[in-house]
């Protein structure tokens, strides 16, 4: 077990949950996608996976550790947080932003030493991407500055990979690529949590989904059995049609009579 949540629930203000009961185990190579329509407490539940809100209810397990006994520290060392696209003032040289994920293992006043670098590096070749490493960040593609922040993540040496919505504003091309390279850092081990506003992309990745319905339900199973017309349909409030492709080999989601 890498990740246990347990009977989690979040409430802002003592007023109406966000969502509550949320429970699940994921272990090396898993994936859990969470699909839920706007404002449905993705992102908040994301929060208090990697620490950054205490939720009203509930337990959260890091590798058998109760998560508030680690230090901010020891959390970044065994959760890479990749945000979705943002934009940075500076210009930053790819590989001085890649190395600011080894922040948790540096101190203060220390430099980057070279084994820093070298695990820079490696997580650049990872991603195929180390032929950026002198170009300014801000002068990237979309595509290239979501593979740079997936960089940075896994120089921090993370077990967990928590995604929030990673192919947001990304071309229909760049966005397949990205889900590509999921897939195959869970290959490579890696635990991912992703949130998405695609249901096609949890069936892409065909793992676990879990979904925040709009009573702040948390619904969680394989997307085989849990995508369903009748779900979807319920929680994004549009006529949602799910079909399997026999040439694609997976089921599809497309809207129905919407016009």
């Amino acid at each position: 077990m890498i990740i246990k949540v347990e009977n989690l629930s979040f409430t802002y203000n003592r007023r109406d949950d966000v969502f509550n009961r949320v429970d699940f185990t994921l272990r090396k190579g898993d994936i859990l996608t969470i699909l839920g329509h706007n404002g449905s407490g993705k992102s908040t539940l994301l929060n208090c996976i990697t620490n950054n809100l205490r939720p009203s209810k509930g337990h959260i397990f890091i590798s058998g550790k109760n998560i508030n006994s680690l230090s901010k520290r020891e959390i970044s060392q065994k959760i890479g947080f990749v945000p979705q696209l943002h934009n940075v003032t500076f210009p930053y040289l790819v590989r001085d932003f890649v190395i600011m994920g080894r922040a948790p293992y540096i101190n203060m006043f220390q430099n980057p030493s070279r084994h820093d670098y070298a695990i820079a590096e490696e997580a650049m070749l990872k991603l195929n991407i180390l032929e950026l490493s002198p170009r300014p960040y801000t002068e990237l593609s979309g595509g290239e500055r979501q593979q740079v922040l997936i960089a940075r993540a896994l120089t921090q040496e993370p077990e967990i990979l928590i995604f929030d919505e990673p192919t947001n504003h990304l071309d229909y091309g760049n966005q397949l690529r990205i889900l590509k390279l999921i897939k195959n850092l869970a290959i490579q081990d890696y635990t991912i949590i992703m949130t998405t506003h695609l249901p096609d992309h949890a069936i892409l990745l065909d793992g676990q989904v879990g979904i925040l319905d709009s009573e702040s339900n948390f619904i969680i199973g394989t997307t085989e059995k849990t995508i369903s017309e009748e779900l979807l349909s319920k929680i994004y409030n549009a006529d949602i049609k799910v079909r399997y492709i026999e040439d694609l080999g997976r089921k599809v989601c497309f809207p129905g009579d919407i016009f």
